[in-house]
């Protein structure tokens, strides 16, 4: 039977390393988006929890597949068959549990005949490699032991299998040691680790509760997860009625949101909004633009409502580097370094209309007292959605190229703009527009160079422009794909976020696993 393990040791305690683990979220932030998704984690880690999940195909030809349907999903004007997913179901079960020493799942169901994948923890020693920062007190020691066999039509393939899987397990496993080194660096930042918490007394005055709109979306998917895993109790605003204390109903067309279900929430944050990828229509602009206003202005009123009876609460409201315009050269005074700040005014065209928009209906709220926060978020990176998803069906089949050349791409990884978004929730000092980009933009024919050079494919045939003209229309393709944005991270860093992926490359390959 084929076995795989990992040896990963970390610079923090070992009760902050299980105690994170055990927490809501943490299966989510560990899942590698070039993997599957999580579709449904336990609340816990308690014997006989289960989680349902679905995974892709692995390797290159995977991601190509995978980027490929959920581009289909995106831009064809018809609902795209789900048995054409290139996923397979999988169940998992969690077998095992003794707090800060042993946790395990098995399959239940899924793509193996037998899968158990077991987690160790001890206290990790000098002559082990112990901690590698002093500082940061205690290391720990954590071993990932996974035993599988393969269907059995698979197995006169074993050999060849074997080897595509243990290239795969190294992809996997490296995704989730840096996210999890990642998480608990950032949590400590904050002093969200079990033992900090500890240490300064814990109680409910340390458990913020936040409640999160757009919370299924791929970037709100991640902030709940990420919160989750810094202790707060996280509640989703569903546009169904609610299953439990979990979620709240809410129908922002209607004006339905009962002010009474916001007493006991500290920070609310707005993601919703009707996605931007699409045709430019009437009825595509009118649904973007209303999804935003009647949302956030529902919210915004409630809040305000609420002011005053001594509880100090937050919204922290989506926005967009759109509200630049998508060349803001020709309608901003130029700054010495030709950068855009958050200071700068609006600029032309649609999307700087719909976050113009969005960001004044906020102001209910900061009148009332309320903090209000706005990341304006530059093209996020992920294999799970938005620009880089529609990039790489061509570019993992070796025929993609730049879109565009010298316009400069503001960008910002998946894990970077989950967590702004969760520093500003829990930075009571942080107010006002952010830009939510990474400090190193690229131009468009970098950012095709770069991924190329990740995925080891050519990158010498560029997108013609009638390509992205036919999915988006004239309008769209301007102010999305040939939109020329330098936005400046400053404030961001300012207001003590510490960038886990400052330079492109590094973003894409712990996305895309290479």
């Amino acid at each position: 039977m084929p076995i795989y393990r990992k040896v990963t040791d970390l610079p923090f305690a070992r009760e902050d390393v299980t105690a994170w683990l055990a927490r809501p979220g943490a299966l989510t932030r560990l899942f590698p988006p070039f993997a599957g998704r999580v579709v449904a984690e336990p609340d816990g880690i308690d014997v006989g929890a289960q989680a349902r999940l679905k995974v892709f195909p692995p390797g290159r030809f995977g991601l190509g597949v995978t980027s490929a349907y959920g581009l289909a999903r995106t831009l064809l004007p018809l609902p795209v068959p789900g048995f054409l997913a290139p996923e397979v179901a999988w169940l998992a079960r969690h077998s095992a549990y003794e707090p800060g020493e042993v946790m395990a799942d098995e399959a239940v169901s899924g793509p193996f005949s037998f899968w158990l994948h077991s987690r160790e923890f001890t206290d990790a020693t000098e002559d082990a490699g112990g901690a590698a920062d002093p500082a940061s007190g205690p290391a720990s020691r954590m071993v990932d032991h996974v035993e599988y066999e393969l269907p059995r039509l698979a197995r006169p393939a074993e050999p060849q299998l074997e080897s595509v899987m243990t290239a795969e397990f190294v992809r996997q496993f490296g995704f989730r040691e840096r996210q999890l080194l990642g998480d608990l660096t950032f949590h400590r930042a904050h002093g969200r680790l079990p033992s900090q918490l500890r240490a300064e007394g814990g109680g409910d005055q340390r458990t913020p509760t936040v409640a999160v709109t757009g919370a299924s979306g791929m970037i709100g998917t991640q902030v709940c997860a990420l919160l989750g895993g810094a202790g707060c109790r996280v509640i989703r605003l569903v546009r169904r009625p609610a299953r439990g204390p979990g979620e709240i109903s809410w129908d922002p067309y209607a004006g339905e949101l009962d002010v009474e279900a916001l007493r006991d929430v500290d920070v609310v944050v707005n993601l919703a909004g009707h996605p931007l990828a699409g045709r430019f229509t009437v009825q595509h602009k009118r649904a973007v633009i209303s999804s935003r206003v009647l949302g956030t202005r529902l919210l915004a009123t409630r809040l305000a409502e609420l002011a005053g009876d001594g509880r100090q609460r937050a919204l922290i409201n989506g926005s967009a580097i759109g509200f630049y315009g998508a060349a803001p050269d020709a309608q901003h005074p130029q700054s010495a370094d030709g950068r855009l700040r958050e200071s700068d005014p609006r600029g032309e065209g649609f999307l700087a209309e719909v976050c113009a928009a969005w960001e004044s209906e906020t102001r209910p709220a900061s009148q009332a007292g309320v903090r209000v926060a706005m990341p304006r978020v530059g093209i996020v990176q992920s294999p799970s959605g938005g620009a880089l998803q529609q990039l790489l069906p061509l570019m993992v089949a070796g025929v993609g190229g730049p879109l565009g050349s010298t316009q400069t791409q503001s960008w910002i990884s998946l894990d970077d703009v989950a967590g702004l978004i969760a520093h500003l929730v829990l930075d009571a000092d942080a107010d006002g527009p952010v830009n939510a980009v990474a400090p190193e933009p690229v131009t468009a024919r970098e950012h095709a160079r770069t991924l190329g050079q990740v995925l080891h494919r050519p990158t010498a045939i560029p997108v013609p422009a009638l390509g992205p003209q036919a999915l988006l229309g004239r309008e769209g393709s301007r102010e999305i794909v040939q939109a020329d944005q330098d936005v400046s991270a400053e404030r961001a860093e300012e207001l003590g976020y510490d960038f886990r992926h400052r330079t492109l490359e590094t973003a894409l390959r712990h996305m895309l696993g290479y």
